[in-house]
């Protein structure tokens, strides 16, 4: 187990690596003049450009920069944004919202998804399996760039259920619209695994031989097929926390959250690398240790997995 998570986190390093050297290449690349996409069409002074080209490193090679990055990192310093306000900072503020964002989405998401495809699996071809797969097949068609400022107009602006924005602090209440919208993709896909999963598994050999033992039908579902039922949707939660952040940039915007999300697109229309890329490598960290926890979790649920 111990050689296993540390391979794992040697892996996940070289993936910190490549993750943030893509991204930091991306942004240089889309770089045009940062420093007047910051000031607007306001102009800048030549001795004020000069300044700031030298403090952020604006006239050095890409490698050169990157490095210059990864030194602060080490070091734990994620930068300062081209506003100058720290990145740490930045994220101090906006991560609160997001974290509880994602938070209740995926909650939201697993507990309805995978109740909704044990009961149409156990009961498979009936009315509520037919109901469940024309839902989740227009959840997964819909776009969350679609379906979120639906769902403001019906809930938040017509019926009033919930605010139709959140605001600069949000509370539980105003965030339980946006974290449905952000979690009605991954509601669909955990409920589709989950359906297919108990499906093939009823099949299997090993709940015939359970039945003939005599266990009961509870017993079985419970313990051997909701068990090993539930691994592909835990493997997809783990990889579906990308398409979540990703999501939530959307999310945020429509429903003003001051989240990460809603920091990304600023970073990104006013040319701020050092934002962008700060907010990413967090990111990645999150994905990657989502994704260990993940992979550990397999040997809880079932034990014939082995790590060596």
């Amino acid at each position: 187990m111990l050689r296993y998570i540390i391979r794992r986190l040697l892996q996940g390093v070289l993936t910190f690596f490549g993750a943030t050297f893509v991204v930091y290449a991306l942004m240089f690349a889309n770089q045009n003049d940062p420093l007047q996409a910051l000031a607007g069409e306001r102009p800048i002074s030549e001795s004020v450009r000069q300044a700031l080209t030298e403090r952020y490193h604006l006239n050095e090679p890409f490698i050169v920069q990157y490095g210059y990055y990864m030194q602060g990192i080490f070091q734990g310093d994620f930068g300062t944004s081209l506003t100058n306000r720290p990145i740490s900072e930045l994220l101090e503020s906006a991560w609160p919202n997001t974290a509880r964002l994602a938070l209740m989405a995926v909650i939201f998401a697993a507990l309805i998804g995978i109740v909704a495809g044990v009961v149409a699996g156990i009961r498979r071809a009936s009315i509520f399996d037919h109901t469940t797969l024309i839902i989740t097949l227009v959840l997964i068609s819909i776009p969350i760039v679609v379906l979120a400022p639906l769902m403001q107009l019906f809930f938040g602006v017509e019926l009033r259920w919930f605010p139709a924005t959140a605001g600069a602090n949000p509370t539980f209440y105003a965030l339980m619209l946006p974290a449905m919208v952000l979690g009605a993709g991954s509601l669909a896909t955990y409920s589709r695994l989950t359906r297919t999963s108990v499906v093939e598994n009823l099949r299997a050999d090993y709940v015939r031989t359970a039945k003939a033992k005599g266990l009961t039908r509870n017993r079985v579902i419970g313990v051997h097929v909701l068990r090993n039922s539930l691994i592909p949707v835990i493997t997809y939660i783990g990889v579906d926390l990308g398409g979540l952040m990703a999501g939530a940039i959307v999310t945020e915007g429509v429903f003003n959250i001051p989240g990460v999300g809603s920091q990304l697109f600023r970073g990104i229309t006013t040319e701020d690398g050092p934002l962008v890329v700060g907010f990413v490598s967090i990111l990645v960290i999150i994905f990657i240790l989502a994704n260990l926890i993940v992979d550990l979790l397999y040997a809880v649920l079932d034990p014939r997995i082995r790590y060596e």
